[in-house]
């Protein structure tokens, strides 16, 4: 029984990701942004994007 292994990094607000030595993703919490077959491919294209600013939700005071 082999155990996956994450690799996980963040640029500019996105998550750089690759899972067991698989190809290299640039995620957001709720889509995937594209898909590379390099680690440097992958940064330069999260890199390229705008800054993302993951903003919290406002509660309304009742």
């Amino acid at each position: 029984m082999s155990v996956p292994i994450l690799t996980k990094m963040h640029i500019n607000g996105y998550d750089v990701l690759s899972v067991n030595n698989g190809p290299w993703k640039v995620c957001t919490n709720a889509d995937r942004l594209g898909s590379f077959h390099s680690r440097e491919e992958a940064f330069a294209f999260a890199a390229a994007l705008p800054t993302r600013v993951v903003r919290s939700r406002r509660h309304a005071n009742t």
